[in-house]
């Protein structure tokens, strides 16, 4: 099991979020130790985060968080062509960013328990439109290789069952980031649930080619705006 501290800025970044005017309601689905929860209930949204991690007693989340820290360091060391630093503006702010987001994890959790619930796709403990944005990282998509089709479109019917919108990020899998080899026809099955797609560059790449996100929303009369 991965657990990965992103910060808010990543997560703006990724889904091209206006840090500014964020959406009421926010689900932050596998959300790993990451700090974004904390920073929108800051901003004023009410935010969940959930992960099948959260089943785990708090030092052992910080332990996991520590220990991917150094694992994804070292991991962009060694593959240092299949990853730019250039909206870090370098490793080490990467890293003071992500050791922030689990210092800010750590103390949310404690001080916030009800917020972080232990659940995981493709079922999700949460009633029907509970909120108007969800978002997910680095969990489709990336583990394409083992987690098929049919997995994929469960997850994000479901998604879609408990947001007004739901924002994926990146659409590649991981390694070099090849196209994931089903995704044409993942789409025409989320349409043929009713559900409208959209594919969305975005001002975010750490892993090379990895720079697009999947909407996904039940409104198939509009162009799919940012959620207010």
């Amino acid at each position: 099991m991965l657990v990965t501290s992103r910060s808010f800025d990543e997560y703006v970044a990724m889904f091209d979020l206006d840090a500014s005017n964020l959406p009421a309601k926010i689900l932050d689905c596998c959300a790993g130790v990451a700090g974004f929860r904390a920073e929108a209930a800051r901003r004023g949204s009410w935010a969940v985060a959930a992960d099948p991690a959260y089943a785990l007693p708090r030092e052992k989340l910080a332990e996991m968080g520590r220990d991917d820290l150094l694992r994804g360091s070292a991991i962009a060391g060694q593959y240092a062509g299949s990853f730019t630093f250039d909206w870090y503006g370098g490793p080490e702010r990467r890293l003071t960013l992500r050791k922030a987001a689990l210092a800010q994890f750590v103390v949310d959790l404690a001080t916030n328990p009800s917020s972080f619930v232990a659940g995981q796709l493709p079922q999700l403990p949460f009633r029907d439109m509970a909120f108007d944005l969800a978002v997910c990282s680095h969990l489709l998509f990336t583990w394409a290789d083992q987690l098929g089709l049919d997995w994929h479109l469960a997850a994000l019917v479901e998604l879609a069952r408990v947001a007004a919108y739901v924002r994926v990020f990146p659409t590649v899998m991981q390694g070099p980031g090849e196209p994931v080899p089903f995704m044409d026809e993942l789409m025409s099955g989320l349409e043929r649930d009713g559900l409208r797609v959209e594919r969305r560059q975005v001002g975010y790449e750490f892993q090379r080619g990895a720079n697009t996100m999947l909407i996904v929303s039940r409104d198939r009369t509009r162009s799919s705006p940012r959620p207010a």
